[in-house]
């Protein structure tokens, strides 16, 4: 039986192949809602999950389910459109096998968007939060279980999971185009339920400014490989104080990403043009 540094150099190789050789200096996962920014890329190659080799493949909606291989801002960069989750029944090196492939093809950074529900008043539905921390409460972590010293450290540091630079020009793009956002700790639940008003009240008491169901896990990896990492929540719902708690229908959690996705990708193809690696 292949183990997981057979399965990840399979992976890679057939990308190589598949791509005749394109290396991405960039890896984007595109969140729930988020899959059309894709559309902004100049694609190079498409491939469906399905036809990747040891890729678990997305069961939600929303999540296109696809590779894509381009140039945006410049550079060139792989996009998950769609990703997967703890919640779907994946294992969490499952969730966070592209990751682990990126590095293999030789990824430098990593953006990470998610949709995500408030814990903070001051943070409302449509705005953009960049994500300065995170709480990982989905009882699992990638990192658990045997260690190869090609992934990085086995105890990484997570005092800066969030690249300083990277933050940095986010906020400088967001200032020109004067777009809501909001700074913020980003609290990963497993799901799929969203969460109670107790729940929210809790988040909220704890330090978070908005919670999800995704992120962490691909953060703690690409930050053992040596990724550099900027995320980005969509706010689609609010959940603090209790009395901004409203009943949320995926399609509601759609439409409002839906809405945000101009400012969004101004922000990503200007973040990543501006970026130097």
């Amino acid at each position: 039986m292949e183990n997981i540094l057979q399965k990840i150099d399979t992976t890679a190789q057939f990308l190589q192949k598949s791509t005749y050789g394109f290396q991405p200096q960039i890896g984007i996962i595109l969140g729930t809602g988020l899959g059309e920014l894709a559309n902004h890329i100049a694609v190079e190659y498409v491939l469906p999950y399905n036809e990747i080799p040891n890729f678990p493949v997305s069961t939600v909606e929303g999540h296109k389910g696809r590779l894509i291989f381009g140039e945006l801002g410049g550079k060139k960069v792989v996009a998950m459109q769609g990703r997967f989750h703890f919640y779907e029944g994946y294992t969490m090196q499952q969730v966070t096998f592209p990751v682990r492939v990126m590095k293999a093809l030789g990824t430098k950074a990593l953006v990470v968007s998610n949709a995500a529900g408030s814990t903070n008043e001051h943070i409302y539905k449509g705005m953009l939060m960049f994500i300065t921390d995170h709480l990982n409460m989905q009882l699992s972590n990638p990192l658990i279980g045997r260690h190869y010293e090609e992934w990085g450290e086995r105890f990484p540091d997570m005092s800066h999971p969030y690249d300083s630079e990277l933050l940095e020009l986010a906020c400088n793009i967001a200032d020109i185009h004067g777009f809501p956002y909001a700074k913020g700790v980003y609290a990963s639940m497993t799901g799929p339920n969203l969460e109670t008003k107790a729940e929210y009240t809790y988040l909220h008491r704890i330090g978070a400014d908005a919670v999800g169901m995704s992120t962490v896990p691909e953060v703690l990896v690409a930050v053992q490989s040596g990724i550099r990492v900027f995320a980005v929540s969509a706010i689609t719902d609010e959940g603090y104080p209790a009395d901004r708690v409203k009943r949320v229908s995926l399609e509601d959690v759609l439409d409002i990403a839906k809405k945000t996705e101009p400012n969004l990708t101004i922000l990503v193809k200007e973040l990543i043009e501006a970026v130097n690696l």
